[in-house]
Parts: structure tokens; sequence; C-alpha cells
């Protein structure tokens, strides 16, 4: 049984950081994409950022780019994005998702498995 468990949200000030953990359970953890999307009330699941765990090759949506960094920690089957110079419009719930069968990391409908979601809130 797959579960991927989030971890990391809370409260910030703008300006401020907040690291996200995703760490992943019965799961071929090497061998695909795994992503960070977020959704803020009323709008559209969004996808922040990938990582494909096998080679290491990371992706960002334009929001973001210079902000976050996405990582991995193969040992441990956990994947990390840290947010710094968070904006009020970077609150929303994240969430972490896994085993990409389409093209487009971007994509909420290409993944296979979701994490719970973890509520990150930046106030101005």
């Amino acid at each position: 049984q797959v579960q991927l468990v989030e971890s990391g949200g809370g409260s910030v000030q703008a300006g401020g950081s907040l690291r996200l953990s995703c760490a992943a359970s019965g799961y071929t953890y090497s061998s695909n994409c795994m992503a960070w999307f977020r959704q803020a009330p009323g709008k559209e699941r969004e996808g922040v950022a990938a990582i494909y765990t096998g080679g290491g090759s990371t992706y960002y949506a334009d929001s973001v780019k210079g902000r976050f960094t996405i990582s991995q920690d193969n040992a441990k089957n956990t994947v990390y994005l840290q947010m710094n110079s968070l904006k009020p419009e970077d609150t929303a719930m994240y969430y972490c998702a896994a085993d990409l069968r389409s093209d487009g990391w971007w994509f909420p409908s290409g993944y296979n498995y979701w994490g719970q979601g973890t509520q990150v809130t930046v106030s101005s």
C-alpha cells in the first residue's frame, strides 16, 4: 500500500521560510517523478515543483523559480520542498504526488498517488 505523508506546513510572515517533507512508503521511490502541488480556496490545483527521482532533474513553476527548491533523500525515500521568500500568494494547501503516468509533470491528473496535504499560510 502506497503512502505519502507530508509535514512541515505552518504559518509564517511574508519573507519567511518553510521546508515541507513528503515521506513515501510502499512505493518504488527511485524510478519515477514526485511533485509538489498546491491548491488555494476557490482555485485549481497547480503544480509547484517536480523531481525525477532516478536522475534528479528538477522543474519549477514560474511563480516559484528562484524561491523554492525541491530535493530528495533517497535513503529516507523523502522529497523536500524548501520555500524561501514566501509571499501571501503562496498560501495554500500543499500536496505531494507520486507515480507520474503521463506527460507533463504539472498535470494533477497524471499522478497515481497523493498525500493528505499540509497547510501553508503566509501573512503580510
